[in-house]
């Protein structure tokens, strides 16, 4: 999580998510998590799987997504984002919720970008709150 290019290192993290079949709270599977960033670095993370698409209100797939909350000093209230998958382009065109960002230059703001560390498949997601190009869109939920 960062602001105008300073990280926040006292930011707490909340996660849900569906599992790997678009279910939500499936057996053994809570889809929710929370964490604190590192207090030297800000950096967090989350060691889940991949969740796969569910259902807008509406019927329509939703494109596989994270939620997340962010909590930090200074923040009135939880600032709530998505983050999706770079390796989900279909899928994230066709999305309902991110085809209703009216400024589609900030659209890119919610996908992180996937990686290899370890041998294990990995994804990059930043938060800015406050910057002129990279800030991370927040939902008004």
């Amino acid at each position: 999580t960062v602001d105008m290019g300073k990280p926040i290192t006292d930011a707490m993290l909340e996660i849900w998510q569906a599992d790997a079949s678009g279910r939500y709270n499936a057996p053994g599977f809570s889809g929710w998590g929370r964490t604190a960033a590192d207090f030297k670095t800000g950096e967090w993370f989350f060691e889940t799987v991949k969740p796969g698409p569910t259902p807008w209100r509406d019927g329509r797939l939703q494109a596989p997504h994270v939620s997340l909350l962010i909590f930090a000093r200074g923040i009135n209230i939880h600032l709530h984002t998505r983050a999706y998958f770079s390796d989900e382009t279909a899928a994230n065109e066709a999305d309902p919720v991110l085809r209703a960002i009216e400024q589609r230059n900030r659209v890119p703001t919610l996908i992180a970008q996937r990686s290899t560390r370890g041998g294990q498949t990995v994804y990059r997601f930043d938060i800015w709150l406050q910057h002129d190009e990279k800030e991370t869109v927040f939902f008004d939920m």
